[in-house]
């Protein structure tokens, strides 16, 4: 019976040196953190210190997340990752009607500088590095969490960390945008401006595919949209008149890991390799980290089953494998438990305990890209970087990744793949084991974790504390200072820090922006 690959490539039975041929490992491979990085950004590797362990966290309030933050770090955490609610994802407050049933769900609120302080209360700032997934709304975070550094008596040039920041694939795939594609990467031109002075250990951008493979993207669609969004916000930065190496350093990427382990090393071997060569043959870069692809990883939450829910250990492993024999540089590993309900403190500690068990108990930190050389998997890693690159001229022929998603090309390539899975999942052609074979009459019981549904009510109380306690004339003159930068061309950023610091809110500030710029209307072709 034929196998194929996720992306549809054949996976032959046997690979064997004809499957090279012409195929010189010099040009294609290189050595470890030599150009086009194929075996990976730096020469050691794994074999130096594992990759950071960075899992994912944020939930109800602020000091519930604070609470398992430290838990974390007990366990041996190495960085921290910031889940935020979809209010504060989508720039609203928490007692704004819009908000209603969505407070504290998904991650955690956070509406004023107040929540912040509280969220990185006990943590030292200069001692973590944090990263946090937000998009539309990303220099808000960053700034109240330099606001909270600075209150901690950390200069802002010893922080390190992440935002997300990539509004694009919010346009593909995911949904919490909020200003329309041309201010919104004006926003992010601005956002690498003000970090290379202000923040300069700071990674400014994390150019996100999984969120589009949780959507249904196949490997060579997730790899292939992702690097066409980042190209696009180098040609942002280029035409506000940046040069290339003074922010292309601090780009960094984020992608899935699925349990098909040959097809995912295969996609982080030939990401690396695209990016080099663009960025060296299109951009003229010349720093070496300007052509570095350093990403995280987190497992594939669309493969977590809420039926016998502890298998879910077993994927998450082997997908966390195969981040590790890609190359990752960090990675989060999902609980078992998180296509039930939020992750319990005992499944958010096994989720790093898979980590720590690939670090110390295997041997696949002990060489550098042990993969390197396999017929099958240099083979593959051919094959999807020349699909992937057939899919990006696509992307370009349509006048890039901004003309593409206006016309809706990204996502209805995805949500066909979507509907694809769906098809292959429900016949059986595609086996999910306890879904569609092997299951059970009668799952055993779980006991999922809670949020408290007074969340909400707490976090409209405190927001008007707040606005009681606050300098009103101050908070209204800082939004004003800040529409009007808006609309004009200087950097929003310095203003929009200032009316954080009066403790005008997230959505008051995100509404400001919303007075000038508008709200995005999407495009529907599927």
């Amino acid at each position: 019976m034929a196998h194929h690959s996720e992306s549809g490539l054949p996976i032959e039975p046997v690979y064997g040196p004809q499957t090279l041929t012409g195929w010189d490992p010099v040009e294609r491979l290189g050595e470890p953190g030599t150009y086009p990085y194929t075996r990976g950004v730096y020469p050691s590797m794994y074999t130096g210190r594992p990759w950071t362990m960075r899992q994912y966290a944020g939930f109800g309030t602020a000091a519930e997340s604070n609470a398992r933050y430290r838990q974390l770090i007990e366990h041996g955490t190495t960085g921290l990752s910031v889940a935020f609610d979809l209010p504060t994802q989508m720039g609203h407050d928490s007692d704004a009607p819009i908000a209603h049933g969505e407070v504290g769900k998904v991650g955690v609120a956070i509406d004023s500088i107040d929540d912040m302080r509280v969220l990185f209360g006990g943590i030292p700032l200069d001692e973590v590095s944090t990263s946090m997934t937000i998009n539309a709304p990303a220099a808000l975070l960053l700034l109240l969490y330099q606001l909270v550094g600075e209150e901690q008596g950390v200069p802002a040039h010893r922080l390190s960390g992440t935002i997300q920041n990539d509004v694009l694939k919010e346009y593909i795939a995911r949904g919490t945008y909020i200003f329309p594609p041309q201010p919104s990467l004006r926003l992010i031109a601005d956002i690498f401006r003000y970090c290379r002075t202000e923040i300069p250990r700071w990674n400014t951008i994390s150019i996100s595919g999984y969120h589009m493979a949780e959507a249904g993207a196949t490997p060579v669609q997730e790899i292939a949209f992702t690097l066409a969004d980042g190209i696009e916000y180098v040609r942002t930065a280029l035409a506000a008149g940046m040069d290339v190496d003074d922010f292309a350093p601090r780009l960094s990427f984020f992608f899935v890991a699925r349990t098909t382990i040959l097809e995912e090393v295969a996609k982080f071997r030939a990401a690396r390799r695209i990016w080099a060569r663009v960025m060296r043959e299109e951009f003229g870069a010349r720093d070496p980290k300007s052509l570095m692809l350093r990403f995280h990883t987190q497992t594939a939450g669309v493969q977590l089953t809420a039926q016998q829910p502890e298998v879910n250990l077993v994927r998450v492993a082997v997908q966390g494998l195969a981040a590790v024999l890609g190359g990752t540089q960090s990675l989060h590993t999902n609980s078992f438990d998180e296509a039930i309900a939020l992750p319990t403190d005992k499944s958010a500690r096994l989720a790093l305990r898979t980590q720590q068990v690939l670090a110390y108990e295997t041997d696949v930190t002990a060489t550098v890209d042990p993969f390197a050389g396999s017929y099958a998997i240099e083979r593959l890693t051919d094959e999807v970087e020349e699909a992937t690159l057939a899919l990006m001229r696509r992307v370009e022929d349509l006048g890039g990744a901004v003309s593409a998603i206006e016309q809706g090309f990204q996502k209805g390539e995805i949500e066909r793949s979507a509907y694809r899975i769906a098809r292959e999942t429900d016949s059986g052609e595609r086996v999910v084991i306890g879904v569609n074979r092997f299951t059970l009459d009668a799952e055993e019981p779980y006991e999922p974790l809670r949020v408290d549904p007074e969340i909400e009510a707490r976090q409209a109380e405190r927001l008007a504390r707040l606005r009681e306690e606050r300098d009103g004339r101050a908070v209204t003159a800082a939004l004003d200072a800040l529409r009007q930068t808006a609309g004009g061309t200087e950097n929003v950023l310095p203003p929009m820090k200032e009316a954080l610091r009066s403790r005008a809110t997230v959505g008051e500030v995100c509404n400001a922006l919303r007075e000038v710029w508008g709200d995005y209307e999407p495009t529907d072709v599927f």
